[in-house]
């Protein structure tokens, strides 16, 4: 079914087909733009400005303001929480975060410190956007899933493959079990605090889902993320919960018909056609076009473009990348793209 909204991502999260479909890129609000650069500068590192309320709500506007996007992503990290359950995180100049202590026994779990006021400053982003957004965009708030934040807790940092996170899963999978749980637990509490702020949806990043066995993701990706997601529409009743289990590939049929998110973004490896083919048939999909397709432009992405449109052209589809934008992805390109898929693929 067709149907045109006044916010038409929130209706296309809800499983309304629209005539065009809605669009924002996963990192819109970023390096690539002179606006964040400049900010970035003034304020200092990227810790300090997600954990400045005013700062970030302006960053979470920049692409709205340049690009008419239809959704505003909350610009804060996946790190938040982490740093809610008692660990410490900051950022080293060109090597990513930081977490200590690293949570790779008992005792380093049981001695974590829990400490909610963090998650503050993240709800007084949330107030601020909602206040200035304007009416037709939908304001998605956002979390890593479990599995995702366990690895940079265990491991301190990010990782490749994820090594230490699946040795621990193996080798005290009770342990893995309590830490998985615990940061479920805040999880709800983080994502209902954006939600009572003001989010309308809400995306949970598994970014390192893809590094699993499917006996472990469906322990560790699709066991925890049916809990929030059960937990989220249970108390935030309407809030359409969008499931981005990046890798997941053949295994993501299962993560639809069992988590129960709302929503399914699916990455750039994946074929939209195979998606379309194997997915539930009345499953709002969002993405997938790969970002190095936008670097590209031209041609190249004209017809990226226009594959996704074609695959996901009888299903409520959200269109968007098949992961974050990167720093290098020219402004024009964007454009283009936004051209291209407002145009319906004209």
């Amino acid at each position: 079914m067709h149907s045109a909204s006044p916010k038409p991502l929130l209706a296309t999260l809800k499983g309304a087909r629209q005539p065009i479909p809605p669009i924002w890129l996963m990192r819109q609000a970023g390096r690539y733009l002179p606006e964040y650069r400049a900010l970035r500068e003034e304020k200092g590192g990227f810790l300090a400005l997600a954990m400045d309320s005013d700062a970030a709500a302006e960053i979470t506007l920049q692409p709205i303001r340049r690009f008419g996007m239809d959704g505003a992503i909350l610009f804060s990290d996946i790190l938040i929480v982490p740093m809610a359950l008692g660990q410490d995180l900051w950022f080293e100049t060109g090597e990513g975060p930081r977490l200590a202590p690293k949570v790779q026994a008992r005792d380093l779990l049981e001695a974590l410190q829990a400490a909610p006021g963090k998650l503050e400053p993240v709800y007084g982003t949330v107030r601020r956007v909602a206040a200035r957004l304007p009416l037709e965009t939908t304001f998605l708030g956002f979390a890593g899933s479990p599995w995702t934040v366990a690895t940079y807790m265990i491991a301190g940092q990010g990782s490749r493959e994820q090594a230490e996170a699946r040795r621990l899963a193996y080798r005290d999978p009770d342990l893995m079990q309590a830490l998985v749980d615990r940061i479920a637990e805040c999880t709800i509490d983080y994502l209902l605090g954006q939600i009572d702020a003001g989010v309308e949806a809400v995306q949970l990043f598994d970014s390192w889902s893809g590094s699993l066995s499917p006996a472990q993701f469906e322990q560790w990706v699709i066991a925890p993320t049916a809990r929030i997601v059960a937990a989220l529409h249970a108390r935030a009743p309407g809030t359409p919960v969008i499931g981005f289990p990046k890798g997941a590939g053949g295994k993501l049929p299962a993560y639809a018909r069992e988590t129960g998110v709302d929503v399914i973004g699916v990455d750039e490896t994946v074929d939209p056609a195979w998606a379309h083919a194997s997915l539930p048939a009345d499953l709002p999909v969002q993405g997938n076009l790969d970002p190095l397709a936008l670097i590209a432009g031209g041609t190249i992405l004209d017809s990226a473009v226009d594959r996704i449109l074609s695959a996901f052209s009888a299903r409520p589809h959200v269109f968007n990348l098949g992961h974050g934008i990167l720093p290098d992805t020219p402004i024009a390109h964007v454009e283009r793209l936004l051209a291209r898929v407002r145009g319906g693929g004209q």
